[in-house]
């Protein structure tokens, strides 16, 4: 038997705002596209970026997911990929490529107004209050 593995994972954000719909069978579909960024020296010495678009649909998202998907948003995206293709107005096949997110661990909010990503919540400490007492010993104290 045989095995193989469809999983994407992305980091990025939103283009524009999530558009949602209902199919015939009353499914909720989230559609949106996310933008990621790949940075590398070219051959000049100096530094290029390249940003590919991705399309994303979600079905059955939570409320909370949908209000958050919002243009310039930083999400966590994980799914599979999957192509399509339909025929356009001239009769000439088109192809399409998207990311199916995972319904609920497949799009988490990083963006700290959002409630989403690791933030430190607004509190009186400092950094140095709130350090190990490992990282406060001494030079002298380490064993190497």
């Amino acid at each position: 038997m045989a095995f193989s593995l469809n999983k994407i994972m992305l980091i990025g954000n939103l283009g524009q705002d999530a558009e949602n719909r209902f199919t015939n069978n009353n499914v909720s579909v989230t559609s949106f596209s996310i933008a990621t960024t790949y940075s590398y020296k070219g051959k000049d010495g100096n530094w290029v970026n390249e940003t590919t678009w991705h399309n994303v649909v979600g079905f059955n998202l939570s409320d909370f997911l949908k209000d958050k998907l919002k243009k310039g948003a930083k999400f966590y995206v994980e799914g599979r990929l999957s192509k399509r293709s339909y025929e356009d107005k001239e009769g000439k096949k088109q192809y399409f490529t998207e990311v199916i997110a995972d319904s609920y661990s497949g799009l988490i909010p990083l963006d700290p107004a959002s409630g989403g990503g690791n933030y430190e919540s607004n509190n009186s400490q400092s950094s140095e209050s709130s350090a190990p007492a490992e990282s406060k010993a001494e030079d002298d104290d380490l064993p190497f």
